[in-house]
């Protein structure tokens, strides 16, 4: 025996016990020391004198007789919880639930009881959450973030500034009613021809909206004759030119699309006239502010935005339609542009929160669109349908309107 049998008496030496052994039990007894030992927790616990390990977990189902026997273990006498259970429960056992009186069940049976609910109840939570992420809210200015032009650090800042002084912008929808000698046809005969002279001079579409803007705010509160509603339209193109061109267009080509009309000097007194007016304001946040930022929301094509701005020069045109602001004209074009082009009704949540406007507050200016859209090629205003029914503009004018929208 070595020394540390020595120390160990309860240690049998490993040559010693070898050699006790003839060369078949060596053999047997190499194997069972080797790679394959088993572990201590396949042991038969029954070798052990006590009650079996209480924190073991067992993983396979229960029993029915062996669930009795936990249900009933608080009621056992002493020298019976000491007895090993010599019954292991079979895996291949069907699991049956039993149904005893609550105030009999142990305390850790209701704690399962109650987890089990628990994690049913969070399951349930997790679908809907699921099901709220089919329509994920994006942040649509992840992608800029590198882009010192898209001034992402305070882009919604800015927007919510535009939202507050859209009214600042807006006219009373009724103000015709205070012009003696013009009507509210005129005015869309005028807006018309200005989008085909907008077209022929081929500036931004910024101007566009400015422009009759600054038309709709000076006849506002000046009275005008009918010879020199033209005049008025002109001087605020120029105004607009001014304001968002590089390149603006000579008055004399002004006077020209006029049919000389009007003289050089007409047009200079028309432009002082005009300006002191409207007190030099003329940075009000139009349709097409708003346009940009809800097509970015709404993740756009070409496509899209093409029919968009279809549908809010249609709407331009018409008077009835300045009784809604313009950040509501320019998500109800997008919205229903989508529906145009989807064949049904799509609002997406990332557009509702940039927009600040649910599907329901939409509708209303949506439905306007949609029966404008369906008499464009008709009448004598056909100045925006001429203009989208080019390959320039992706011929937007010839995709059908959503009718489907006016019967809901």
């Amino acid at each position: 025996m070595s020394v540390s049998d020595e120390n160990n008496p309860g240690v049998i030496g490993a040559s010693q016990y070898q050699g006790g052994l003839h060369a078949g039990e060596r053999g047997k007894l190499v194997a069972a020391t080797g790679q394959n030992r088993r572990a201590l927790s396949t042991i038969n616990r029954n070798l052990i004198e006590g009650p079996p390990f209480p924190c073991a977990v067992s993983k396979r189902p229960l029993s029915e007789k062996f669930a009795a026997q936990m249900a009933n273990k608080q009621q056992m006498e002493p020298e019976e919880i000491k007895k090993p259970i010599q019954s292991v429960p079979d895996s291949n056992e069907d699991c049956s639930i039993i149904d005893v009186d609550n105030s009999d069940v142990p305390m850790f049976v209701q704690h399962t009881e109650a987890m089990m609910e628990e994690i049913e109840r969070m399951e349930v939570e997790m679908e809907d959450v699921d099901d709220d992420d089919d329509d994920p809210l994006v942040d649509i200015d992840n992608c800029d973030k590198t882009n010192p032009l898209a001034v992402v650090e305070y882009i919604d800042d800015l927007y919510q500034f535009y939202k507050k002084a859209e009214c600042t912008g807006c006219v009373p929808p009724n103000y015709m009613e205070q012009q003696y000698d013009i009507n509210q046809r005129m005015r869309g005969i005028l807006i018309d021809w200005l989008v085909e002279v907008h077209y022929k001079f081929e500036l931004m579409e910024e101007t566009l909206y400015l422009t009759i803007n600054l038309i709709d705010r000076f006849l506002a509160v000046k009275q005008i004759a009918r010879k020199k509603l033209q005049l008025v339209g002109v001087t605020a193109m120029l105004l607009a030119c001014k304001y968002e061109e590089v390149s603006v267009p000579v008055i004399e080509d002004l006077v020209l699309i006029s049919d000389k009309a009007y003289s050089r000097q007409e047009v200079l007194d028309m432009e002082k006239l005009m300006i002191n007016t409207l007190q030099f304001n003329l940075s009000v946040p139009t349709p097409y502010v708003f346009m940009r930022r809800f097509l970015k929301a709404a993740q756009s094509n070409k496509k899209l935005e093409l029919l968009s701005f279809f549908m809010i020069e249609l709407c331009l045109v018409e008077y009835e339609m300045l009784r809604f602001p313009p950040s509501l004209l320019a998500a109800a074009a997008i919205f229903t542009a989508q529906c145009s082009l989807s064949g049904c009704k799509y609002w997406s949540k990332t557009s509702e929160w940039y927009t600040t406007y649910s599907e329901e507050q939409l509708m209303e200016c949506s439905r306007m669109m949609v029966r404008f859209h369906q008499k464009a090629g008709t009448g004598k205003l056909t100045g925006v349908q001429r203009k989208y029914s080019t390959s320039k503009y992706g011929y937007a004018a010839k995709i059908e309107a959503p009718t489907f929208l006016l019967e809901s």
